[in-house]
């Protein structure tokens, strides 16, 4: 271990080798904690401490299994007995082991977003309440913050000014879904990924012999990103840590950027107050970006007041200034960033995966995405549909999940009649009818004979309810058996792979490909588990998959693609070259974060966060007029562009004739020295919107009509062709007459798209 120890620097080695008491190590970008935390259980386990008995918590299972397997390579297989994992995943484990204390089954189904999305979409209509009042995303958000801040609903009923704040946007019946809500998880035996850390909190709290069990067998913890935790969180945490105090947070109060889902920067500068005997010890060498980066960074982030004061350095050299650029519109800030990461990518023979772009919004990609296109540079979203959120993905998981917990509703409805039995949506609203009013499962209505005479059905229908019910009962015999074996078996005797192997489309073929992509996945996770000697049945294997989270998700098909991401989402990330965009007042920082020090301050945080992600070179970009909510409206430069030293700043401009010229230092100053005052523009004689828009389309489709007709002409099934929008693809098929002729393409990326060919604008390439 000594040998291991003599990589660290200083601070470093101290933060590993500091073991008793609390400590709180202050990581600044790019400073080496997960090297920290990795050696820090290494060292734990070298002095004799059983790996049984060592806690530590991250938040992501990216990280977890990135730590685990450094900690195997230094100490070998112990590092599999470490109770290490996200905190949704290590408190899950603990919930499964308790949950008669809070009259869960061991089997709980956890529900993901987009299950909890369904079932408040059937509550609310239900309740016959306004569906455009009461939406998912906005029902289930208000729930996950109330649950976080660990009110229940039963305290919410009982709190009149939580009421009074959710009647005031028209929520009147809040307390009723949130009751509604809860009570049908319960009855499905389920929990969502709020429940598995309140439910935590309750099980500690409650259950003082429990809390004692964990404080005894926990005696040393670990948290990363401690920044990051929210209320019930730290409450968790608090409890678990009060014996023996043997508590190890580490993170950096400059990168808490969540409070918008409940983080809480108070948790860690507070953390002196909760342990008056603490250690602090500041990791300020940044190993990953240059110094003009990293200095840049500073430069800006000293403009917080609610902080932990600290210098971060770095000595990978100077590097390059970071390059500003000023754009008439949003458009031609995109062909900007595209081109300069094409002249970047060719000069430098680099790959497209160095390449990261990032944004306040998810809205400001349209423009940047358009660019890429053009020049056939690939991209990825970061953030799109995973994998597991696939739907015949989540319709195969649905009938695993209905298997272990036939309680679980939402499932039962996905797959009742999936493939197609004959089993409608009357029949499903009448079982859901005689569930309710005999307060019993779906599952049990279908299945007990004594209930077939209430759900009101003719005997047709009963006979397919119950073909489905010995159907789901002739795979739980094989419940404990290989994963693999059984979920093969329910793929095909449910008759879901035929029926997917039907459709010969693309998007067809993709699907049928992706549910065995799903099989395979559990064939890898039996035979890894049998390798281990861990439990390789599919109940363990759905616990795995209802813990993975985007981050988690790294598709190989991805690997060489620029990435687009807001900046929430590359917190973690690191690449050679990145480009910050739409860097304007009200858009970063947020015209909604501007109204108080400490919402300016998080925002501030965002941006020291989105410049510590670049390794080699910055790029940043703002726009003098941008399309928002349909209306063009001018922009002013962001602040934060005021805040960074002007020595490590070089000012681009760009005019509408592509006419560039640098100056050092910032522009617009006038005599008061007020910051970017806005050039005036020259008056142009107003045409209404509609107008204008119509004319520009009528005179460029009466100009090109002639050769698009000729060229249109020309297509036909087996071509490759080009679209401006969609990129290369290869026709299908060539259908209908005149002007109501299509054509059915496949584009390369983007699947299969139907386009009337008189306004399709699409060039022959073989």
């Amino acid at each position: 271990m000594s040998d291991f120890l003599n990589e660290l620097n200083p601070s470093q080695k101290q933060a590993v080798q500091q073991t008793e008491g609390p400590l709180m190590v202050i990581a600044g970008a790019g400073s080496g904690k997960t090297r920290v935390l990795t050696y820090r259980v290494a060292n734990l386990i070298s002095k004799g401490i059983d790996p049984f008995n060592i806690l530590a918590l991250t938040f992501t299972n990216k990280a977890a299994k990135e730590m685990r397997e450094r900690i195997n390579q230094l100490i070998g297989s112990e590092a599999q007995n470490l109770w290490m994992g996200t905190f949704h995943s290590i408190f899950s484990k603990i919930l499964r082991f308790e949950s008669d204390k809070l009259n869960y089954p061991k089997n709980f189904t956890i529900y993901d977003s987009a299950d909890s999305k369904n079932l408040i979409k059937s509550i609310v209509k239900e309740l016959n309440l306004d569906k455009d009042i009461y939406k998912p995303n906005v029902i289930l958000g208000r729930i996950s913050s109330l649950k976080n801040n660990l009110i229940s609903y039963k305290a919410y009923m009982s709190d009149s000014k939580l009421q009074a704040e959710d009647a005031s946007r028209k929520l009147n019946e809040m307390a009723m879904v949130y009751r509604t809500y809860q009570h049908r998880l319960f009855t499905s035996g389920s929990m969502d990924f709020d429940d598995l850390l309140f439910n935590t909190h309750i099980l500690l709290r409650d259950f003082p012999e429990t809390l004692n069990k964990y404080q005894n067998k926990f005696k040393y913890i670990l948290v990363d990103e401690y920044q990051d935790t929210n209320q019930v969180q730290y409450m968790i945490v608090k409890r678990l840590a009060a014996m023996n105090e043997n508590i190890c947070v580490v993170g950096d109060d400059a990168q808490s950027i969540y409070a918008f889902r409940g983080a809480n920067i108070q948790n860690i500068l507070n953390f002196k107050i909760d342990y008056p005997d603490f250690c602090t010890v500041k990791l300020e060498q940044n190993y990953r970006s240059t110094q003009t980066i990293v200095n840049a960074a500073n430069s800006v982030i000293k403009h917080n007041k609610n902080q932990i004061k600290k210098t971060v350095f770095s000595k990978n050299g100077v590097g390059d200034i970071i390059k500003v650029c000023k754009t008439m519109s949003d458009n031609e800030e995109g062909q900007i960033v595209g081109q300069s990461i094409f002249e970047t990518q060719m000069n430098n023979q680099c790959f497209f995966n160095e390449f990261a772009i990032l944004y306040r919004t998810n809205a400001q990609s349209r423009s940047l995405e358009e660019s890429l296109r053009r020049r056939n540079i690939p991209y990825k979203i970061y953030g799109g549909l995973s994998f597991y959120q696939r739907k015949e993905v989540k319709d195969l998981l649905a009938y695993f999940r209905l298997l272990i917990n036939p309680s679980d509703e939402e499932s039962l409805k996905r797959i009742i009649n999936y493939p197609a039995r004959g089993i409608g949506t009357t029949t499903i609203q009448k079982l859901i009818v005689c569930s309710r009013k005999n307060k019993v499962s779906i599952w049990e209505c279908i299945e007990n004979p004594f209930y077939h005479p209430r759900i009101g059905v003719n005997n047709g229908t009963l006979q397919k309810l119950k073909a489905f019910a010995l159907m789901m009962n002739s795979f739980k015999v094989q419940l404990q058996e290989d994963a693999f074996i059984l979920a093969e078996s329910i793929a095909k005797s449910s008759i879901l792979l035929k029926e997917l192997d039907k459709d010969k489309t693309p998007e067809g073929v993709s699907r049928y490909e992706n549910v065995q992509e799903l099989l395979n996945a559990i064939k890898e996770f039996v035979e890894k588990n049998k390798k281990v000697g861990e439990p390789y049945t599919l109940d363990y294997f759905m616990q795995d998959v209802a813990l993975i989270t985007d981050q988690d998700n790294d598709d190989k098909d991805n690997f060489n693609k620029v990435t687009m991401m807001t900046i929430h989402a590359a917190k973690g990330l690191e690449f050679p070259y990145v480009y910050i965009v739409g860097l304007e007042e009200n858009l970063f920082p947020s015209q909604l974060a501007v109204h108080s020090r400490e919402e300016l301050e998080e925002e501030r945080r965002l941006f020291y966060v989105a410049l510590t992600r670049a390794k080699k070179k910055i790029q940043l970009s703002y726009a003098t007029s941008r399309w928002r909510w349909g209306q063009l409206t001018d922009c002013e430069p962001s602040r934060f562009l005021q805040e960074i030293d002007e020595e490590f700043l070089d000012w681009q401009y760009q005019t509408k004739r592509n006419f560039q010229t640098k100056t050092k230092g910032i522009p617009f100053r006038d005599n008061t020295n007020k910051l970017f005052v806005k050039p005036k523009r020259p008056k142009t004689k107003f045409i209404p919107k509609q107008a204008s828009t119509y004319l520009t389309k009528a005179n460029a489709a009466m100009s090109k009509v002639g050769s698009e007709n000729t060229k249109n002409q020309q297509l036909q099934a087996g071509m490759r062709v080009n679209h401006e929008r969609f990129g290369k693809g290869k026709i299908l098929q060539i259908e209908g007459l005149s002007d109501n002729k299509k054509a059915i393409i496949f584009f390369d990326g983007l699947g299969q798209k139907t386009l009337l060919l008189k306004f399709a604008k699409l060039d022959i390439i073989a």
